[in-house]
């Protein structure tokens, strides 16, 4: 059982002018791809660096949290800024995340390129950014849902690191 937090990362749905439509995505999309999660923990908060930098940095210092998945802020507008926040927070990244979710992105529209998320580990926490919209959640959880168990296992470190999940 893989022990989630989820940050929203929207400055309209963190001052309360919006519904957060991002948060429940993730939650439906990874039970209908039968990833088994508990979550832990959920905030929303604003476009702002040093908030979900510090949102990053309480939720990895839980030792009841295996990965933190973010939605929003990785596009190309100004105020886009959680590539930024997540960079400043991991201690190493795991690239082949966030292409595997650039090119199944890039399967649906060549707005795939654009995506900046990144995916990157801090005290044994993996952080993945995805984008805001609610199909690209969707199609970049489906992505990589498979290999989230594995990589949760290697980081708790009840999986050896040659053993390959099955897909």
């Amino acid at each position: 059982m893989i022990r989630l937090a989820i940050i929203t990362i929207s400055d309209k749905a963190s001052r309360g002018e919006r519904d957060d439509a991002g948060g429940p995505a993730i939650r439906e999309s990874l039970a209908s791809l039968g990833v088994a999660v508990t979550e832990v923990e959920y905030h929303i908060v604003a476009d702002d660096e040093h908030q979900i930098s510090e949102a990053l940095f309480h939720l990895t210092e839980r030792p009841d949290v295996d990965l933190v998945l973010t939605t929003g802020g990785t596009g190309l507008a100004p105020r886009d800024v959680t590539p930024q926040a997540t960079l400043h927070a991991i201690d190493y990244e795991v690239p082949g995340i966030a292409e595997a979710m650039r090119n199944a992105s890039l399967q649906v529209t060549p707005a795939g390129m654009l995506s900046r998320a990144v995916a990157g580990v801090r005290r044994g926490t993996l952080i993945i950014n995805l984008p805001g919209n609610l199909k690209a959640v969707r199609e970049n959880l489906g992505a990589i849902a498979a290999a989230l168990p594995h990589a949760v296992g290697t980081l708790r470190g009840e999986v050896g690191e040659h053993t390959r999940p099955q897909g």
